[in-house]
């Protein structure tokens, strides 16, 4: 029989049939494989033992949170308390331009800003419109539902950045538990333990839990080179070029222009170095 993986807690593999959500282990085999079923994931099972027998294959899956099988990604950006972070931001999208994974940016906590702390960050949000991303704030309920419709949506963003609150304002009925942030350590509690997800209708969310880390272990430098989308517009003569030390490289010519950004120049750049940091390369 056929069901999605809902829920992972420990050993526990929540399955949904449609009518019925079934509580499952792990075949042993696959434990032996070290294959971990992952939210999301269409897998067979055995509903009188309680088994799951297969994991089916996955159209795409992200590391952090470790899901399958998503559309899109509502991805929640704090403007205040954390800060806003192109670093981290960057990093996430970088990671869903890798796995095929649309991208929606959400802002949150715009009500925290000052009207002039608003207008510094305005021209970096535009930026990100201009280049082809969908931005919406958390506060047009009504817009991101439209989004949501028929698509597998997870949430992604830091700890604290308010994914568990927009969730209570999409679903009244949810109730999911927020938390402060932490003022010592600038960054939230977390408050979502699990990966869940959330069936309303015709609408699918993944509740994941927060982070204040993001690695490219798993990825390359050519990978995340082609994950900044806008680059692809400033072809330079060698299509190997890296954008870094090359010369005439119509990348840099147009940071230079200001056509490109410089906070994204600047972070890719940062992300190239940590490949070189990293044991695997």
């Amino acid at each position: 029989m056929q069901g999605q993986v809902v829920k992972v807690i420990s050993d526990q593999f929540f399955v949904d049939l449609e009518n019925e959500v079934i509580v499952c282990k792990q075949r042993g085999k696959l434990r032996n494989l070290k294959t971990l079923p992952l939210v999301g994931d269409f897998v067979l099972i055995d509903k009188e033992k309680k088994v799951i027998l297969e994991i089916l294959p996955r159209k795409n899956e992200i590391i952090r949170p470790n899901v399958s099988n998503i559309d899109q990604a509502l991805v929640v950006t704090s403007l205040k308390n954390p800060d806003f972070s192109t670093n981290l931001l960057d990093k996430l999208l970088v990671q869903l331009e890798i796995n095929n994974i649309k991208p929606i940016i959400c802002l949150t906590k715009k009500d925290l800003l000052k009207k002039s702390e608003f207008e510094l960050l305005e021209s970096t949000i535009a930026y990100y419109k201009k280049i082809g991303y969908l931005v919406v704030e958390n506060t047009e309920i009504l817009k991101i539902k439209k989004y949501l419709v028929s698509k597998v949506t997870v949430l992604i963003g830091q700890t604290g950045a308010g994914k568990s609150t927009l969730l209570n304002n999409l679903f009244k009925d949810l109730n999911l538990k927020t938390g402060e942030v932490s003022l010592a350590l600038g960054r939230g509690r977390h408050t979502t333990r699990h990966v869940e997800i959330i069936k309303k209708g015709l609408i699918k969310v993944l509740d994941t839990p927060g982070f204040s880390a993001l690695s490219f272990a798993d990825y390359t430098p050519m990978m995340v080179r082609d994950a900044f989308i806008e680059f692809k517009n400033f072809p330079c003569p060698y299509k190997d070029c890296m954008h870094l030390k090359e010369g005439e490289c119509k990348v840099k010519e147009a940071v230079s222009k200001k056509e490109i950004i410089e906070s994204r120049y600047l972070n890719y750049k940062n992300f190239q170095e940590e490949f070189k940091t990293s044991k695997r390369w």
